[in-house]
């Protein structure tokens, strides 16, 4: 059996490789272009061609694609990061602390939402929108929740 050697090491030093003037293989331009070049309006001799093949849908955009709805992000907060940084919303009246209550307003704070991962060692009244667990925990303890 004979061991050929590959097309391009046979080329080395061929300057074009094989592939005639310096100018062919340049790019698309020397095929007449990419995809559905030169089958336009100016190319009339084409048209009656390309639609026998493929019919009347070949030209022309085709449909409509409806624009994405903009989807408002929920911003929301845990338990725990209530409960972690407690002290600093208090600090800055953000939290108002009522007896043995904690009033959290979650709009006020910059939340749209409460969700329920963590423990919490304090009663809360919280205002704005809770999940299910996070109500769960907090009607434990015994607090309240108003939603708005």
């Amino acid at each position: 059996m004979i061991k050929h050697r590959k097309k391009f090491t046979r080329m080395r030093g061929s300057h074009t490789h094989g592939g005639g003037a310096k100018k062919k293989r340049r790019g698309s331009g020397h095929r007449g272009g990419f995809g559905m070049a030169g089958s336009g309006k100016r190319a009339d001799q084409k048209k009656p061609s390309i639609l026998k093949l493929y019919g009347n849908e070949y030209f022309g955009k085709h449909g409509f694609v409806r624009p994405p709805k903009m989807v408002a992000k929920i911003k929301a907060v845990n338990l725990s990061d209530i409960e972690k940084n407690l002290d600093s919303y208090t600090n800055k009246n953000l939290i108002i602390k009522e007896k043995d209550v904690y009033v959290l307003d979650l709009k006020k704070i910059g939340y749209d939402k409460l969700l329920g991962s963590g423990n919490i060692n304090n009663k809360y009244k919280v205002v704005g929108k809770v999940s299910k667990k996070a109500r769960l925990k907090i009607e434990e303890a015994g607090g309240l929740i108003e939603e708005n």
